[in-house]
């Protein structure tokens, strides 16, 4: 059954290219899906567009190769388009006053869209409207399903605003007490003077998570908390 599926997926036939595009979405979607389990900034969605839109490149590719027999050069003006995009992409991501990562999904979709784009221009409008399929189920179905394992992660992060020095070697104490494991804590002050930090938390019972950031905004000696 294996070899079956690996010959199916070798040959040039719409079932191929479909194949290989719903395997690109499975990759991104595993790949991604342990990045948003841990909070990071790059997610299962941003791994399954890069996913999907470098396979419409290879394929795309191999249909000009296929259909235009000794015309590669064609291909020069596409390779700069998907480097080009590639830092256009850049400019959409921010990171915001408290250092949580903005963008990357948007800069992900239009570098895709820039490869989709592509297939199109050559010709290749069936890979493009498969790749379009499989990108919609990526930013529809994919935002939900990250939103259930954000919800249900051990690791997510706190904005804690502290009285003073004194108030952090208090607070880590605390954690220590509780058995609490502090992935990451950037300390630091804003325009006020007012000493905040951010938070990595990991709880390794993920009930009790609620009942955790609220033990966290009954100290006495912090100010404010928020679940970022």
């Amino acid at each position: 059954m294996w070899e079956d599926f690996v010959a199916a997926a070798s040959v040039w036939s719409d079932e191929a290219v479909i194949i290989r595009l719903a395997l690109s979405l499975v990759i991104g979607f595993a790949i991604g899906t342990g990045r948003t389990m841990k909070r990071r900034g790059a997610g299962m969605k941003t791994h399954t567009l890069v996913c999907l839109g470098s396979t419409v490149v290879m394929l795309t590719g191999q249909y000009v190769y296929f259909n235009f027999p000794g015309n590669m050069d064609m291909t020069r003006l596409g390779a700069q388009v998907v480097s080009g995009v590639g830092f256009l992409g850049v400019g959409t991501i921010l990171v915001t006053g408290r250092n949580q990562i903005r963008g990357l999904t948007t800069a992900a979709g239009l570098w895709a869209c820039a490869c989709f784009g592509l297939a199109v221009g050559v010709g290749f409008v069936e890979g493009a409207i498969y790749a379009l399929i499989f990108a919609l189920i990526a930013m529809k179905v994919l935002t939900q399903v990250e939103n259930i394992c954000l919800h249900y992660a051990r690791y997510f992060d706190l904005y804690i605003e502290f009285e003073n020095n004194k108030a952090v070697t208090q607070f880590m104490k605390e954690m220590k007490k509780e058995n609490v494991k502090i992935d990451n804590f950037e300390l630091s002050k804003s325009k006020d003077d007012v000493l905040n930090a951010l938070v990595s938390v990991d709880v390794i019972n993920r009930s009790k998570r609620q009942s955790f950031v609220c033990s966290v905004r009954d100290m006495e000696f912090v100010q404010h908390v928020e679940e970022l």
